[in-house]
């Protein structure tokens, strides 16, 4: 068996340069999350906006059958 080392010296510079540049860009992609991602997500929004969890003193009771929640479902495109 022929052992080249020239072979041996590029794959092993290859496979080094792969992983150097995949841990420079995991960490590039970790500082762009942290600089995209809001400071406080669950605060309460401001506006007209409101949680989608938020429980709201009108639908807490059963005012309406389920036909109608769903038909209020569809027209909201929620």
């Amino acid at each position: 068996m022929i052992f080249s080392y020239r072979k041996l010296v590029v794959r092993l510079r290859f496979i080094l340069l792969f992983m150097v540049l995949t841990v420079v860009i995991y960490q590039g992609m970790m500082v762009l999350t942290s600089w995209i991602e809001p400071l406080h997500k669950y605060k309460t929004p401001s506006g007209k906006a409101v949680k989608v969890f938020g429980q709201h003193p009108h639908t807490t009771t059963n005012s309406g059958s389920m036909g109608d929640r769903l038909r209020l479902f569809y027209w909201y495109g929620e």
